[in-house]
């Protein structure tokens, strides 16, 4: 499969990666929650050439993840400005971030911790069910064709095996 076959697949994953899933992307978006905005800005914190950032940005642009809105006249300048649907990516960035904060560290610990302004608290972000709450484990998520599926997903049910906890000894 090709890279600008991706966005054709009908695969929700494959789909998202089409458009967040090279690095500079995800560190543009890194940025974009980190509340950077303008181009210098992520040029700055990443070290990217001037071409590949604004072929990024226009990107992100063209699929509604960012929008482009102008700061100043002459010359004129834009920021770049999380749309809802960036927005609706922190979910992602924040598992990469957990991940790494889990099995990436080194002996200084994370680079970063994030604080819940409600209650104040660092967190770490955890995925549950939207049905009852449960938190979400691969061995226990079965997938099926949903509607848009075509091609072999719709001939084939995928399913991760779901596992029964194993008893465990007691030890004398």
């Amino acid at each position: 499969m090709k890279w600008k076959e991706l966005e054709e697949e009908p695969c929700s994953m494959a789909r998202t990666i089409a458009v967040i899933g090279d690095r500079w992307t995800l560190l543009i978006l890194r940025e974009c929650f980190l509340r950077t905005r303008r181009f210098e800005g992520f040029q700055t914190a990443l070290g990217i050439t001037r071409h590949l950032l604004a072929e990024r940005l226009k990107k992100l642009v063209r699929q509604g993840i960012l929008r482009r809105v102008p700061y100043q006249e002459s010359p004129k300048r834009h920021e770049y400005i999380l749309t809802q649907k960036g927005l609706d990516l922190y979910p992602i960035m924040m598992a990469i971030v957990h991940w790494g904060d889990t099995h990436m560290v080194d002996e200084r610990g994370r680079p970063l911790l994030h604080q819940h302004r409600n209650c104040g608290k660092n967190f770490d972000p955890v995925m549950v069910c939207s049905e009852c709450g449960e938190p979400i484990l691969a061995k226990e998520v079965h997938t099926h064709p949903g509607p848009g599926a075509r091609g072999p997903l719709a001939q084939k049910e995928m399913e991760a095996p779901a596992r029964k906890p194993k008893a465990r000894r007691k030890v004398a």
